[in-house]
């Protein structure tokens, strides 16, 4: 299977709403309370969001292709559109998500890889990421790329508090 890499423009901000919708719920509404699923669904991924976000000059998307299909997404955040203050040096990754469908495929390894290279190209010091405590099989793959646990930090789902799990890599210059 051929994959490529192409990064989101702010023209494909109803392609980005609709693979980011559909991944987050497939990977959370099991997890999750229908009401509380529903209104994160609303809220997160609304038009404005979306344009704002592709607009945000220190965050870039792309999108994964699998042959010719979108089969997922990445988000990288540098500066002050990282989530938390981790200095100009980091970068981060805010979102890494697959379709169902695509998943075991390694379609994340090559988004994955993609964050590598914006890292080195800007000589970052370091990557990191939040990921929910509950998603085991993220953590997994995280401590199997040289994250390491470094804290936390609250995530909400509807009316929920839940705890993401902040983890991070070193970056040899």
């Amino acid at each position: 299977m051929e994959m490529t890499i192409t990064r989101c423009t702010e023209n494909e901000w109803k392609q980005l709403q609709e693979i980011s919708r559909i991944t987050f719920d497939e990977t959370f509404r099991t997890q999750n309370k229908p009401e509380n699923m529903e209104a994160y669904l609303t809220q997160a991924f609304t038009e404005e969001k979306i344009k704002n976000e592709l607009s945000e000059e220190n965050s870039q998307f792309f999108f994964v292709y699998a042959g010719d299909e979108p089969a997922g997404y990445l988000k990288v955040n540098i500066a002050d559109a990282q989530t938390e203050e981790m200095g100009s040096e980091s970068l981060e990754i805010e979102r890494i998500y697959i379709l169902k469908a695509f998943q075991s495929q390694g379609l994340g390894r090559v988004l994955f890889d993609k964050a590598m290279d914006i890292a080195d190209e800007m000589q970052a010091s370091k990557i990191w990421l939040g990921v929910w405590e509950k998603n085991d099989k993220a953590i997994a793959f995280y401590k199997n790329l040289g994250f390491s646990e470094h804290g936390s930090h609250s995530f909400y789902m509807g009316d929920e508090e839940q705890t993401d799990i902040i983890m991070m890599k070193p970056l040899i210059s």
